[in-house]
């Protein structure tokens, strides 16, 4: 890489490394965006989130599915969350590997998943179900403890832990 092109590469923001031949080299570095969002509250149980300004913002008039995974540090308190997927109206596709993502780039200790029912309904589908079980399996693997995983709706929520789906 020439000065020139160097001397852009840092106008953007870019960290430029000289290599060992006096070529310069880009470092490309990935890092994890955070919307700010302050919450000093520790949770108690699933219906202060159903409750939350999360749940408010994201999933109560939302006119397609969304999922979304709340990280938690080991006091309970919120340190970030994700949406991982918006979907039709009826469905969202989640992958494991793209749930725990942001919560191990976040080194949360629990996650709590939800998701949306734009119908109205809390009731959860068999895949609904199906995919919280993968969750489990995923995040207990991965040293994660999942507090619950709760369908909003505009008025109401399901949690599957009160329900013993979890």
């Amino acid at each position: 890489m020439r000065g020139e092109e160097m001397k852009g590469y840092q106008q953007l923001g870019f960290e430029v490394n000289e290599g060992s031949k006096g070529n310069y080299i880009p470092k490309v570095q990935i890092s994890m965006v955070k919307e700010v969002f302050v919450s000093n509250t520790a949770y108690r149980c699933s219906e202060d989130v159903a409750n939350s300004e999360i749940a408010e913002k994201e999933l109560r008039n939302s006119d397609r599915e969304k999922f979304i995974c709340v990280h938690f540090n080991i006091k309970n308190q919120i340190i970030s969350y994700e949406v991982v997927s918006m979907g039709s109206l009826t469905s969202s596709i989640v992958h494991p590997r793209e749930v725990f993502k942001a919560a191990i780039l976040a080194n949360a200790a629990s996650v709590l998943f939800m998701h949306n029912h734009p119908s109205g309904d809390t009731e959860p589908s068999i895949d609904d179900i199906e995919i919280t079980n993968r969750l489990c399996k995923a995040g207990n693997i991965l040293g994660f403890n999942i507090l619950d995983h709760l369908i909003i709706t505009k008025y109401s929520y399901l949690s599957f832990r009160q329900k013993g789906l979890i």
